[in-house]
């Protein structure tokens, strides 16, 4: 949705802060492929697709990844989570929701010209043991914006659930470095 509103209202002084959200197909990790398979031929996969993405051992392993140290983690997000996805009606919409994603990797073009043209103050925040990515992903934000500031942190696909506190400082220095250019009247 970020991209999406950056080059609708395309402004040179804004930042952009992608934490677990990829611009490049190539950033599309190895459980994309049923996914993948699902876009190509909906009826044929949709099974297939409701089992890679609703059961409660994927749904725990969005949030811990192949993260060694499990213990780090409540296990209350992916049960809660679970629980939601388990409601009525819900593998529906989510069905719906992945089938609309294969227009997000149709416009990774658009958003790294973007990119590429604008070079936003750009923070990229990213799990090593994040599963759903590739791990090369932040890399690739880096040569669209050589001036990145990219963070690969112990930490699974949702970062926040095991390195808040880091995440809210590179947050805070970021605002501060905005402020300070705009005082100096640099609009980034």
């Amino acid at each position: 949705m970020g991209f999406r509103m950056a080059l609708v209202h395309s402004r040179t002084d804004r930042c952009v802060d992608r934490s677990g959200a990829v611009a490049h197909n190539e950033g599309l990790g190895a459980n994309w492929k049923p996914r993948r398979a699902f876009w190509a031929d909906r009826a044929a996969n949709e099974s297939a697709l409701r089992t890679n993405l609703l059961s409660l051992q994927t749904t725990r392993t969005r949030h811990v990844g192949n993260d060694p140290n499990v213990e780090r983690y409540d296990p209350d997000l992916w049960t809660d989570e679970f629980a939601f996805l388990s409601q009525s009606g819900q593998g529906d919409i989510q069905s719906d929701l992945f089938y609309d994603y294969r227009a997000n990797v149709d416009a990774y073009p658009k958003w790294q010209a973007w990119l590429r043209e604008k070079q936003p103050r750009l923070l990229v925040i990213w799990g090593k043991y994040d599963l759903s990515f590739d791990l090369g992903e932040p890399e690739r934000y880096r040569q669209d914006v050589p001036k990145a500031e990219v963070h690969v942190l112990d930490a699974g696909h949702f970062a926040l659930d095991t390195a808040a506190d880091e995440i809210a400082a590179f947050g805070a220095r970021l605002c501060t470095a905005i402020r300070l250019a705009r005082s100096h009247g640099d609009p980034q």
